[in-house]
Order: C-alpha cells, then sequence, then structure tokens
C-alpha cells in the first residue's frame, strides 16, 4: 500500500468509447465492460487495481483530464 496521496482524474473515461472485439477492452479508456458498468458503485480500494492495470498498459497519462475532475485516495 503506497505511503502518499495519488491524484487521479474520478474516472479514466476519456469519451472514446469503442469496444475492441478481440480483447474486450475500451479503445478509449482501456477498461472491460464489467469495469465501465460498476466504475460508479466501486470503492477507491476497488479501482485501485483497475487504475494500476490501466497506467501501466499506457491508456493513463498524467494532465490528460483537467484537475476539475480528479479525485483524491
Amino acid at each position: 500500500m503506497s505511503t502518499y496521496s495519488t491524484v487521479r482524474p474520478l474516472s479514466p473515461c476519456v469519451q472514446i468509447c469503442q469496444i475492441e472485439p478481440s480483447t474486450s477492452l475500451c479503445n478509449g479508456c482501456g477498461r472491460t465492460l464489467d469495469e465501465i458498468a460498476v466504475w460508479g458503485a466501486m470503492t477507491e480500494a476497488e479501482k485501485a487495481p483497475v487504475w494500476e492495470r490501466l497506467e501501466s498498459e499506457g491508456y493513463v497519462s498524467d494532465g490528460h483530464v483537467s484537475k476539475d475532475y480528479v479525485s483524491k485516495d
């Protein structure tokens, strides 16, 4: 567990909502349909591994969303 606070957007959505049939991942944000469907109900702890995967796969980068749309965990 991290000892510092990470600032992330409320959602990894970048409004490019297209599911790639071969991977079942959104081309815009990298989430699965299941992750997209339950995102609003997930706790920050439940979102953390998804964020880590998206970051490691290059879907999320610093500053891609306005500071108006960030949360702190």
